[in-house]
């Protein structure tokens, strides 16, 4: 493939003009997966409430557009509402306020931010089990459930919240949590040939761990994509916050795995083992998180090895933009197309999500020189 000179900046270029356009229309609310070209709303105390603001302020930080960030500044204090209804949160308390309070804070110093990102990783650590060393994921579905030993990959992802709260107020119970839980998944997550377990089950009374759950993946034994970028990134970040080298091998292991994995054109699969028969999706999303992943263990490595994580986050970021971008499409509001949310259930197959979107914007920033993360 080749790579023309400044693709990254037109990239970028087109990311912005898009993002202006499309925040006509969505302003500050929460879209999730883009549907017959216009991305469909959710609540504030969904998951992914915090890409779309985490999006914004991406280009903010560049544009200085104010009118984005009332749309962003909007989402966050919305945000308020989920903490006091309480029961809706879940370990992505970590995206939600990571992308919002914590990405305000680093950008413009805000006090009001800061607090909200203090007492959001509060109520994160708060949803650490001791026994079995894990953070809890869910809370129950529906009436009678009970899923209080469930701990997922994507989780690896949240833990930025809560070595933060510990850099900023001095206090090491957050990170303490934050390092047992990356324990834990060293241990029970990540497969020794680089692959990942989604959803690990443990007994919520003695901590032992009971069953493996293919959860977003085909199967327990399977390889889901978007898992392993969780890991790739989340485990590259818990390196930069605390040195510790298992975490940094961790990553590098799971990006072996995807890169051996890849298909021709760069974009992975929603899972790297699926039997014949099974429809091949592609996941996008899994794409653009594991090249951030990417970059960033290449910053962590030596002079010699860097190049191939760069490199590789690179050219996926460029398959991306070159082959799934909806840059020529005034009717699709999703910048990447062709992301894979959950097969299993048959929920957003094939269309843009807003998770994609904003680690496409990302990586694509970071190619651009911006180095500061919101994690």
């Amino acid at each position: 493939m080749i790579m023309q000179k400044n693709w990254a900046q037109e990239a970028w270029k087109m990311t912005v003009e898009k993002v202006t356009r499309t925040s006509t229309r969505i302003r500050d609310r929460f879209p999730h997966a883009s549907v017959d070209g216009v991305y469909q709303l959710e609540k504030a105390s969904w998951w992914t409430a915090g890409f779309w603001p985490g999006l914004l302020w991406l280009v903010y930080r560049e544009t200085k557009d104010i009118t984005l960030k009332e749309f962003a500044d909007s989402c966050e204090m919305q945000l308020d509402q989920v903490i006091v209804d309480y029961y809706k949160l879940d370990h992505d308390i970590g995206f939600m306020w990571t992308l919002t309070s914590l990405a305000q804070f680093k950008l413009l110093g805000s006090e009001a931010s800061k607090r909200r990102a203090l007492l959001a990783a509060n109520l994160l650590a708060a949803r650490f089990n001791v026994q079995g060393s894990y953070i809890r994921a869910w809370n129950p579905w529906s009436e009678g459930e009970n899923n209080a030993g469930w701990a997922i990959i994507d989780c690896m992802m949240n833990l930025p919240l809560l070595h933060w709260a510990s850099d900023i107020t001095g206090d090491a119970r957050f990170k303490h949590i934050a390092i047992s839980h990356a324990d834990m998944v060293l241990t029970h997550f990540i497969r020794p040939d680089g692959s990942v377990n989604h959803i690990v089950i443990f007994d919520p009374e003695t901590g032992e761990k009971l069953e493996v759950n293919g959860g977003q993946g085909y199967a327990p034994d399977s390889a889901w994509s978007r898992g392993a970028a969780w890991a790739i990134y989340g485990m590259s970040l818990s390196y930069q916050y605390t040195g510790k080298d298992e975490y940094l091998q961790a990553a590098k292991r799971v990006a072996h795995y995807y890169l051996a994995n890849m298909p021709e054109d760069l974009v992975p699969y929603w899972d790297f083992r699926l039997p014949e028969g099974v429809p091949a999706y592609r996941d996008s999303s899994a794409g653009a998180c594991a090249a951030c992943g990417l970059l960033l263990i290449a910053d962590q490595v030596g002079t010699q090895e860097a190049s191939l994580y760069r490199n590789a986050g690179e050219r996926i970021l460029h398959a991306l933009y070159t082959n799934y971008g909806a840059w020529d499409s005034p009717t699709e509001e999703g910048l990447i197309l062709h992301g894979t949310s959950h097969f299993p259930e048959n929920k957003n197959v094939d269309v843009p999500l807003i998770y994609g979107d904003y680690f496409f914007a990302e990586g694509i920033s970071r190619l651009n020189g911006n180095r500061e993360l919101f994690w």
